[in-house]
């Protein structure tokens, strides 16, 4: 029999789960709710319950407690041969032992709000039971007073514990609660579960054994108002809650072991603790448990191993819906939940209220207002917040991400303008844009960058100012001023408000579109290498008839030259038995020992260098699975917690490292990362500002209002979709967004890079997305067996400031960016390209396609819509993505983002998928 399995209430949120971010202050102090809130809530959000099971083990004469179990949310048991503990399990018991304790719970001695200070005033408690005579009492509270023997695991990577200790409890391990009885040991205090528990968390100690001088069995339960340290009875010096006392004559079988396990099963259910401390009688207690078995699962005889050890779920239940009715329904309302409310096909869909951010004031520039009033209540948190060793991964992961991005942007704009922009001016562009964006906006965790339909609008441009002898870059000047008058029209009209009708299709599609760019830019220029770097491929030379791959030394004059050989080394001695079987005038010396002995070098390997492009791809794939098995090692089970958090957010770093020295270590010329080391524009024949009509007529500045109108068109819905992806309610942002402040501002740097001949940024959605996963928080302490819970973002303003003033310097740091592999970069372009597209439920969703209904996983979509209807939905959202590629590849580009939300709402009216 399994039980129901557990999880603490508001794990997801930052402010009301336990288990808070290590960067927060707590008290380690206060290991329990006052005293009010005990008396009001009454085990209601209590914090984490760790459990202990003693039992009486030895001899008759020698007996004395050892622990050899321990729960807080899953079962741990003490393997007494191996001296070790086992991995945290489901517990699986038998109805029996439940039946056994919920009979003695109705008979036995319940203390209820019990008040005692001390382990002795508990004995005194305990041992009032009228069918004890006075011996027996004395030699039970003998026993009870003697001290337990715990099970210290060994300290292994006593360092690094001790390292993050600080910032597991958010202070000194070893302050502790006043107690009346005896200090905690040293061992207790230095215990790794001692160093890994949350703040808050209470224990329970259930005792159990067999003593030969009772004749019937006692059970006393008592529930404390307050939680007490009761000197060591616990392995970890705790405040306790809960006692359970389970001892009688000695009996066959495991009888007492499996009612003290059921006792700790029980214990550890928070439902129960709940109607535990809303008892008054033993009926209660009773009713608890029947309870308790009304929702327990039944594995039936030969239905499984008894034995087997059955490890925890990756996704627990959530626990308020566990809870009595009227605590749901307070919860409820607390979480502002609203009645669900079923479409006409059945399916329930909960409504969501609007946000602040996208409810319209009726005022011109009003929601401007209102994200300006909003923002500026957090700007300096925006920087405190940043104060973090994680802030400094993520900034050098977005750095050369930027970086990586601004050059390959800037060569392909260079291409298509003829390099009247080029990498300088993306260098230049990024870095004062970004920095500009980073400061004001209203969500600086957003990254801009040039983009692919941008760049395509850009080439645009340039093919009918060229086409039509007009001068470019006052032409685009124009373009930009109109494109920055629309944007603030949409800002005073509040437009950004409309971003609430976009749907799940048109953000999928949009994201795994620019995920796909990424993907396809990142394979394409790998592939470019092969032409730069060709790869010389076996064959036979029609002149010589050896290989032309290869590199030989030929004699015209076999005769002159056979005496050099004379003498020589073994490897020459070869050679000369190369000629006296046939090959009298080849040898395999070295070009330059050919040149200096008379020889002509033939073959096309005397003049290449190794394979560069296989080494290339090499490096690119090497990065690309580094990155990607660094950053999912939080999750294996090498090194301690710190030590595997770490090396999760320097994924990145590490695998451009790895890729650097195994670059090095070679010494080959593989393409490096150029960068610019002059302050100058790019083209000879320009300046840095750009005149307002040059040789342009002046109609021009009339004309352009078409061009920039689409322009705007794109803008708006490039920025404000990635806007909606990076605000979704999964990743539990607390400060907010700023629609109306992130458009603003995105006009004012389009005008201003308009003036000096800049390109043209807007918000990526793949490295704002990369930005936002390196600054994820997870909860630093965990119950054994239990994953860390998402937290949110670390919400600052700081990483992002600090990666685009790099960029700026950037043209000062050539020196040592130069030995940076530029297949290195690319599979970092590749990781960001693949971690954004299975982010996506789109990529789930695929995978079912060609997955048998057998095999597929149990997902929470899989449950609440036909599988018909998800292939449906999937297959509409390939199709559209088809149309849109299509469309990316020609001048219709710059319109893509609405094609996709007009392509929804002709091809798939009916379909909803509202299941997140």
């Amino acid at each position: 029999m399994r039980p129901p399995e557990q999880e603490l209430e508001y794990l997801g949120d930052p402010e009301t789960s336990p288990l808070r971010d290590s960067g927060s202050n707590h008290s380690p102090t206060h290991l329990g709710p006052s005293e009010e809130e005990g008396r009001k809530q009454r085990g209601v959000g209590s914090p984490y319950l760790f459990i202990q099971l003693n039992e009486l083990l030895g001899s008759p004469q020698n007996q004395e407690w050892r622990e050899t179990g321990r729960w807080m949310l899953f079962e741990e048991k003490l393997d007494l041969e191996a001296r070790r503990w086992s991995r945290p399990h489901l517990p699986i018991l038998s109805l029996s032992s439940i039946f056994e304790l919920r009979a003695l719970l109705t008979t036995g001695l319940v203390l209820l709000d019990c008040p005692v200070q001390s382990l002795s005033e508990l004995t005194e408690q305990v041992t009032r039971v009228e069918a004890l005579n006075p011996e027996v009492r004395e030699r039970l509270k003998l026993v009870l007073l003697q001290r337990p023997r715990h099970h210290m695991q060994p300290m292994c990577w006593s360092a690094a514990r001790r390292l993050g200790t600080s910032l597991c409890r958010g202070g000194h391990p070893t302050e502790m609660p006043s107690s009346a009885e005896e200090p905690p040991l040293k061992e207790q205090l230095q215990s790794p579960l001692w160093q890994k528990l949350p703040p808050g968390t209470e224990a329970a100690a259930v005792l159990v054994g067999e003593l030969d001088f009772l004749t019937q069995r006692l059970g006393v339960f008592v529930h404390l108002p307050e939680p007490v340290v009761l000197g060591t009875l616990t392995e970890v010096p705790l405040p306790i809650r809960f006692i359970y006392i389970i001892l009688g004559p000695p009996a066959l079988g495991k009888g007492y072991h499996e009612m003290g396990r059921a006792a700790a099963v029980l214990l550890s259910d928070q439902r129960f603790r709940c109607s535990v401390g809303q008892a008054s009688s033993p009926q209660d207690l009773a009713s608890a448990v029947d309870v308790f078995l009304g929702e327990v699962m039944v594995l039936p005889p030969g239905g499984g191993d008894l034995t087997e050890r059955i490890s925890p779920s990756k996704c627990l239940s959530v626990l308020h819906k566990r809870l009595p009715l009227r605590l749901q329904e307070s919860k409820d309302s607390c979480n502002g939940n609203v009645n669900s409310k079923r479409d006409r096909h059945g399916y329930e869909h909960e409504p969501q209220a609007v946000s602040k951010e996208l409810q319209r004031t009726g005022r011109l520039f009003g929601g401007l207002v209102q994200d300006i009033r909003r923002k500026a209540t957090w700007y300096l948190s925006d920087f405190s917040d940043a104060l973090d060793v994680q802030s400094f991964s993520a900034i050098l992961y977005i750095y050369l991400a930027t970086i990586t991005n601004a050059i390959t942007f800037g060569g392909l704009l260079g291409d298509a303008t003829d390099n009247i922009q080029g990498v300088l001016e993306s260098f230049l562009g990024t870095a004062v844009a970004g920095s500009i964006f980073c400061l004001f906006a209203g969500q600086p965790l957003t990254i801009l960058s040039s983009t692919g339909p941008v760049l395509v609008f850009e080439r645009i441009l340039f093919a009918f100012s060229r086409d039509h002898g007009l001068d470019y870059l006052p032409f685009r000047l124009w373009v930009g001023i109109w494109v920055a008058f629309f944007c603030l029209v949409l800002v005073a009209t509040e437009a950004s408000v409309l971003v609430r009708y976009f749907t799940r299709f048109t953000e999928e599609g949009f994201c795994a579109l620019i995920s796909l760019i990424f993907i396809y830019d990142a394979i394409g220029k790998m592939l470019s290498l092969t032409e730069a770097y060709p790869i010389y491929r076996p064959g036979l030379s029609e002149d010589t008839g050896f290989a032309p791959s290869g590199c030989f030394c030929y004699f015209p004059d076999t005769k002159g030259n056979m005496s050099l050989w004379k003498g020589q080394s073994p490897e020459n001695k070869d050679a000369a038995l190369r000629m006296v079987l046939g090959l009298a005038n080849v040898s395999l010396l070295s070009p330059p020992e050919c040149a200096l002995r008379g020889g002509q070098p033939r073959g096309l390997g005397c003049h290449s260098v190794p394979d560069i492009a296989f080494f290339s791809l090499l490096l690119f794939f090497a990065t690309f699975l580094c990155a990607t098995i660094l950053k999912h090692f939080k999750s294996s089970h090498f090194f301690p917690s710190k030590v595997r958090k770490v090396i999760s957010d320097f994924s990145t770093v590490l695998a451009i490292l790895l890729g650097c020295g195994l670059d090095a270590s070679l010494g080959l010329s593989t393409p490096k990362l150029i960068v610019p080391i002059e302050f100058k524009p790019t083209h000879p024949g320009r300046r840095w500002l750009v005149p307002l009509f040059g040789a342009n007529p002046w109609w021009v500045c009339l004309a352009t209002a078409l061009p920039a109108l689409l322009m705007s068109i794109l803008v708006f819905m490039d920025q404000q979709i990635t806007a909606v992806i990076l605000n979704r309610k999964e990743y539990q942002l607390q400060k907010g967004a700023g629609f109306h402040l992130d458009l603003f501002w995105v006009a004012m740097l389009m005008l201003l890079t308009s003036a000096f001949g800049l390109p043209w940024y807007v918000s990526t959605t793949v490295i704002s997305l990369a930005h936002m996963d390196s600054l994820r928080r997870e909860s630093a302490t965990c119950a054994p067996g239990e994953l860390p819970h998402f937290l949110g973002i670390r919400e600052q303003r700081l990483t992002g400031l600090v990666v685009f003033i790099l960029t700026g310097l950037s043209i000062f740091l050539a020196p040592g960016l130069k030995f940076i592999p530029m297949p290195v970069l690319y599979g970092i372009f590749f990781y960001m390209g693949m971690a954004a597209l299975n982010s996506t439920q789109f990529s789930e969703r695929v995978k079912l396609l060609l997955m048998p209904a057998k095999h597929q996983p149990d997902l929470l979509l899989l449950r609440h819509v036909p599988l018909s209807r998800i292939h449906l939905f999937t297959t509409v959202q390939l199709v559209c993505l088809g149309l849109l590629w299509a469309v990316k590849s020609t001048a219709a580009a710059i319109v893509f983002p609405l094609m996709s939300e007009l392509i929804y709402q002709l091809m798939a009216p009916e379909i909803n998928i509202s299941v997140n």
